[in-house]
């Protein structure tokens, strides 16, 4: 059984476990299957608004600060959107969103709350982290903590016996989760266009086009979805796949 140890930061990965396993799974059949993210970035949400309420208690004037490594572009804008909406629909604390957890990274944030008015900030980790290097409470870091774990160890067990039972009552019905981990990164980046690519531009010929590729809807099946950019519609044909549980992978993001 392979287990993305993911909040949905990192679609690439799972992509690559789920294109990994697709070359496997002729070489053990039945015996291969990807189970769904540890959690989603609708979790990962949930689980930081806790986090600000239990602040709120606290350390009723404290800012937090939502801290990840930094991964690209897209995934940074994703931690932001998230701490903008942990704000929105937090207890009132300010929430800023660092992506870096180097002492140097976190400091630009932290300096910047301490000019909007907040000396005390606790630093929340997005992820995984269970401690941190950064010397919070001397120097430059005066005021700050390190919240700690987002998750207990028991919590964390129990989302991974919970992933793991799921995808066997799916492997059990046929889907071994692999489609829909080939398609985890689809739409992931810049959106694209063909009408005005270097060949087509200005074209109708060129802006009128279609290109097929495969892509899932969650459910295990692949479907094969015709793009036709001149408008003339979609066609859905769809096929099905499936196979059985052998082994773990833990990565994080």
């Amino acid at each position: 059984m392979v287990l993305p140890i993911t909040f949905g930061r990192n679609p690439t990965m799972v992509a690559d476990a789920a294109k990994t396993l697709s070359w496997l799974a002729p070489q053990s059949p039945g015996r291969l299957a990807l189970a769904e993210d540890f959690g989603t970035l609708d979790h990962l949400t949930a689980w930081l608004r806790a986090a600000t309420v239990a602040v709120r208690r606290r350390a009723p004037d404290a800012a937090v600060v939502i801290a990840a490594e930094s991964a690209n572009p897209f995934d940074d804008a994703e931690l932001h959107r998230i701490a903008h909406l942990v704000r929105t629909h937090g207890a009132g604390n300010e929430v800023e969103a660092a992506a870096g957890t180097e002492p140097h990274e976190l400091l630009v944030t932290l300096r910047r709350l301490r000019l909007l008015g907040f000396p005390e900030a606790v630093v929340v980790p997005a992820g995984f982290q269970r401690s941190s290097a950064v010397p919070f409470g001397k120097g430059d870091f005066a005021g700050a903590e390190f919240y700690g774990p987002l998750l207990s160890e028991q919590a964390v067990l129990r989302v991974i016996r919970d992933r793991v039972a799921d995808a066997a009552h799916r492997l059990s019905h046929g889907d071994d989760g692999i489609n829909a981990g080939l398609a985890a990164d689809h739409g992931h980046g810049y959106a694209h266009s063909h009408a005005f690519d270097a060949s087509g531009f200005g074209d109708t010929e060129g802006a009128g086009h279609t290109h097929p590729h495969t892509h899932s809807h969650g459910d295990g099946r692949g479907v094969a979805h015709t793009h036709n950019h001149s408008g003339a519609g979609h066609d859905h044909p769809e096929a099905a796949s499936g196979s059985h549980p052998d082994m773990s992978l833990i990565h994080t993001q």
